[in-house]
Formats: C-alpha cells, structure tokens, sequence
C-alpha cells in the first residue's frame, strides 16, 4: 500500500517536475491532516504552513516559513538589532583604530577639543558681564520712572527705555542658556573621549597588560 501510494504520488509530480525543469518553482506542504501537497503555487489556505521547495528530482532546496508567533518574531527582531549593533560596533572600532595610533594622540585630540568649547565658555562669560553691568545702569536709569521709582509723582518711563531693558534681559537669557549648552558639551565630548580611550585600551589588549602588571606599548 505504501509503495502504491508513493507510486501515485509520482505520477501526480510528473507534470509539476517537467514545469519545474523549465525554470519554475516547485513547492511541496503538508497540510493539518497530514495530506502531501505539491505545486507550483501556494493556496491563500496554506500561506501559514511551512513549504519546502523542491527540485524537479523532488529532492529540497529551500524552506519556506509559515506564519511566525508573537515571540518568534520578537526574537528576530532582538537578533536584527543585535547584529545591526555589532556592526555599528566593528565599524567604530575600524575608525578609531584607524584614526589614532597611541592614548596620548587620543587625549591631545580631546584637550583640542575641550578647549574650544572652553574659549567659547569664556568669552560668553565676558559678554555676559559686560550685560549684567548694562542692565544695572538701565536699571538705575529707570529707576527715576514709573512703574520703577517710588515716587508716585514720578513721570511714566520711556518706552525706548522700556524696550531696551528688555532687549538686554533677553539677551542675557540666551547666552546664559548657551553658556550652560557650551559647559554640557564638553562634559559630553570628556566622557565620549573616556569611551574611547576605555575602548581603545581593550582593542590594544592594553587594559590585559595594565591588570597583569606589564607596561603600556604605546
């Protein structure tokens, strides 16, 4: 009987393997209740069950997955983002070892760039002293006006006084906000700098060397 029926299965593949020898697809499926299926389609019902595909010898060449769970999904993804994060990995790793060759090049490249944000600091700093004192005698001046003074009987401030008071509080606000953006770029820029070093360490093999006692090569 079994031989019988591998036999009819055979007969039925003839048409599909001749197709499949002019370049088409062959696929085979085995559907809920065990039933063999071939062709070179795949039914809308059986899109979620997995096919193989087949030579025109029958022999398979390929698999295709049907419908994936929830956390067969969710684990592909994790896997997609994972390698994806090698690969940013490798790449930065290949621009750091290709950009410096010892720690010392990597701490001047670092104090560089501290010190811009540093010059920035500092001349922010100047400026905002020079607005500070500005302000000051705007407000001594305005001080003689309503609604400044404490004399009731005192005359209403000018409005281009009015007007430049508060031009010179805005524009003390926004370099007080550079000012701070300045500080947190070079916090950010040293520890990014102190990740790179950590990591060219370890790349090196020089963090092995340091906890071995041995020293440093570059």
């Amino acid at each position: 009987m079994r031989i019988f029926l591998i036999t009819a299965i055979s007969l039925l593949m003839l048409p599909l393997i001749a197709e499949a020898r002019d370049g088409q697809k062959l696929y085979r499926w085995v559907d809920l209740e065990g039933q063999i299926h071939y062709g070179d389609s795949i039914p809308a019902e059986y899109a979620e069950i997995e096919k193989q595909v087949v030579n025109e010898h029958g022999i398979t060449v390929g698999i295709l997955s049907g419908k994936k769970s929830e956390e067969e999904r969710a684990e592909e993804q994790r896997q997609a983002k994972l390698a994806m994060e090698l690969e940013l990995q490798k790449r930065a790793d290949q621009a750091l070892l290709a950009t410096y060759m010892t720690i010392e090049e990597i701490l001047m490249h670092r104090d560089r760039r501290v010190e811009l944000f540093q010059a920035q600091t500092r001349v922010t700093e100047l400026y905002l002293r020079n607005l500070t004192r500005r302000l000051e005698n705007l407000m001594t001046d305005a001080s003689e006006f309503q609604p400044y003074s404490e004399d009731p009987d005192a005359p209403m401030i000018d409005r281009e006084l009015t007007n430049e008071i508060a031009t010179t509080k805005e524009t003390i606000a926004r370099h007080e906000g550079n000012l701070q953006r300045f500080k947190s770029d070079e916090s950010q820029i040293i520890d990014r700098f102190e990740v790179d070093i950590l990591r060219f360490k370890r790349l090196k093999g020089l963090d092995q060397q340091a906890s071995n006692g041995s020293p440093p090569t570059s």
